[in-house]
C-alpha cells in the first residue's frame, strides 16, 4: 500500500496552536513542536499539569529568554477551547475525551491529531532531521514511530554539520544565475548532481 500523505512545512508562528492535556504525552508534543518552531504559540488546556511538561516549559523559558509561547489553561476542555485555532493536538489519557476533541475540532473544519490514534488524525508529526536550513520530515503513515525514530538518528549522523553552508553557497550561486527559470534550474541540476556521485 501506497504512503498518500502530502507533507507540508508550516510555520507555527503563524498560527495558533491548541494542545490538550498536561502528561507525558503532551510534554512530548510540546517539546516536538517547540525544539523545531521555537516561536510556535501553544495554549495547553488540562484538568491536570504533570511536573514533566512543567520542568520543560521552567526549561524553555530560561534557555530561549523570549515571549512566552505558552498560555496555559488548567480546566476542563471545552468545545469553545477550539475557536479561533489552527491545528489541534489531543494528548490526554482519556479516550473519551480524546474523542470529544477530535469531533469538535472536526465539527470546525479544524486539523487535528490524537496522539497514538491513527484513525482520529488529519496530520501526524513525523521524525525531522535538521540541519541549518535543510529540514527532513519522515513518515511511516503512522504505523512505526521506531522506525522513523531510527531514520532520523540515521540522517543526523551522516548529514555534515557544514550543511548550511551548501545550502548558502547554492542560494547566492542561484541569485547570480541570469536567464529564465528553466534555464536556471538547468544549471544548477548540472552543478548538483555531482552531490548523488
Amino acid at each position: 500500500m501506497m504512503n498518500t500523505l502530502y507533507p507540508i512545512f508550516i510555520k507555527p508562528e503563524n498560527i495558533q496552536i491548541l494542545l490538550v492535556g498536561g502528561g507525558k504525552v503532551a510534554a512530548e508534543k510540546v517539546q516536538f513542536i517547540l525544539k523545531n518552531s521555537p516561536t510556535a504559540q501553544i495554549t495547553i488546556v488540562a484538568t491536570e499539569i504533570k511536573n514533566e511538561l512543567l520542568l520543560f516549559m521552567d526549561k524553555f523559558l530560561d534557555k530561549n529568554q523570549q515571549k512566552q509561547p505558552f498560555h496555559l489553561q488548567q480546566k476542563q476542555f471545552e468545545a469553545i477551547d477550539i475557536e479561533n485555532k489552527h491545528l489541534v493536538i489531543a494528548a490526554t489519557n482519556n479516550k473519551i475525551v480524546n474523542q470529544q476533541i477530535y469531533e469538535a475540532a472536526k465539527a470546525r473544519k479544524v486539523l487535528v491529531n490524537v496522539a497514538d490514534t491513527p484513525e482520529l488524525c488529519d496530520f501526524y508529526l513525523g521524525s525531522i532531521v535538521t540541519k541549518g536550513d535543510l529540514k527532513i520530515a519522515i513518515s511511516t503513515n503512522g504505523k512505526s514511530p521506531t522506525l522513523s525514530k531510527r531514520l532520523r538518528e540515521f540522517f543526523e549522523a551522516i548529514l555534515p554539520e557544514n550543511t548550511n553552508d551548501l545550502i548558502s553557497n547554492l542560494n547566492q550561486y542561484r541569485d547570480s544565475l541570469k536567464g529564465n527559470l528553466e534555464e536556471k534550474m538547468k544549471k544548477l541540476n548540472e552543478l548538483t548532481m555531482s552531490l548523488l556521485k
